[in-house]
């Protein structure tokens, strides 16, 4: 069969390839990428909008926890961003749901929460990542989750509730105020329904001080250190979890995503030396950004997702140069070597393959 599309794409459909022509009888039908229709818009918690997307016949679903990669074109640019959908793994009718938080200077977010209507057609990738738990349940289990990092760990709740699961299972929630929190009749309808179910809120003044401790977690779940624990949420919350864990020698049985990108602290003043985009012929003084930033700023649109390291999308070769690491502060000296754009910076002259 792929043999016959192929002929018929290089003999009746010239000069333009077959996914062009499929796309005028349904957006979403093409044989080489994949597509997903806006089915339903909700804007039900402050800030947010949750979406559903009805997948083409490639997509093959998800397991709780982990994310996918969706584009959409702004301004006639496509743009790639990555979100973990808030639905339970295994749904029938293999629809997707997605809640977007839309955070103040992100671009795809604020362009979904203002614009996204029931018709609309975005690109989509295969769920990917390692958050998630294993296809053998744990005995028990602690969700912990601040901000928009409730989307991973309400799949898995509602996964959990599905399989009728019956272990012990805390739901814990950090964020502004009850309207932001994206859900919440839903969640607490889960805790009413499920004995074995607490779900907590807390809503602390910063998220710096968010209130998490080692007392708080012995309060609401004193079985905590037999438990799993998934963590997703703003670095202040999983600095604090990360600290008890780590002092209760329980490091292994804490799993955690990260949705926003903690960088390394460069001084501006500091950077040194020029960025050669050997691929396009462009040369630009070093501004100690992330590679990704430095070559937007150079009018340069390269490949790129989630930009927080996390979806491979942005690796470029390094041609020669030294590079810093963003998220750990790590130098690497080697040449010829496939880096990440968005969290790699140059260390005086670099040459990058853009």
């Amino acid at each position: 069969m792929v043999g016959l599309l192929d002929l018929v794409q290089k003999t009746m459909t010239t000069p333009h390839p077959l996914d062009r022509y499929l796309e005028l009888v349904r957006p979403t039908l093409t044989r080489r990428s994949m597509r997903a229709e806006i089915t339903h818009v909700r804007r039900s918690a402050v800030g947010s909008v949750t979406l559903t997307l009805k997948p083409a016949r490639q997509w093959s679903g998800h397991v709780a926890g982990q994310y996918v990669q969706i584009g959409v074109v702004i301004d006639g640019v496509r743009h790639t961003r990555c979100y973990s959908p808030v639905n339970a793994e295994g749904r029938r009718d293999r629809h997707i749901e997605l809640t977007i938080k839309a955070h103040p200077h992100g671009l795809v977010s604020n362009h979904l929460h203002d614009n996204a209507i029931p018709g609309m057609v975005v690109d989509l990738e295969p769920a990917a990542g390692v958050f998630h738990m294993p296809a053998s349940r744990p005995e028990s289990v602690v969700l912990i989750s601040g901000g928009s990092g409730i989307t991973p760990v309400l799949s898995m709740l509602r996964t959990l509730a599905n399989e009728s699961y019956r272990g012990r299972i805390l739901f814990l929630h950090y964020n502004r105020s009850p309207e932001f929190v994206a859900h919440r009749e839903e969640l607490e309808a889960i805790a009413m329904q499920h004995s074995n179910v607490r779900v907590e809120f807390r809503y602390p003044e910063t998220q710096r001080d968010a209130g998490f401790g080692y007392d708080e977690l012995e309060a609401l779940a004193p079985w905590f250190a037999t438990a799993q624990t998934y963590l997703c949420g703003p670095p202040g919350l999983m600095a604090a979890v990360r600290t008890v864990y780590e002092a209760e020698q329980l490091g292994p049985r804490l799993h955690s995503e990260e949705f926003t990108l903690t960088t390394a602290v460069v001084n501006p003043a500091d950077a040194e030396g020029r960025v050669t985009f050997s691929g396009s012929g462009v040369v630009a003084e070093n501004t100690g950004e992330s590679l990704l930033e430095q070559a937007e700023a150079a009018g340069l649109n390269p490949e790129h997702g989630c930009r927080m390291g996390i979806c491979f999308s942005c690796t470029a070769v390094k041609r020669s140069g030294c590079t810093r690491n963003l998220r750990t502060g790590e130098l690497d000296n080697d040449p010829d070597q496939q880096i990440q754009i968005c969290i790699s910076a140059p260390v005086g002259d670099v040459d990058i393959a853009l």
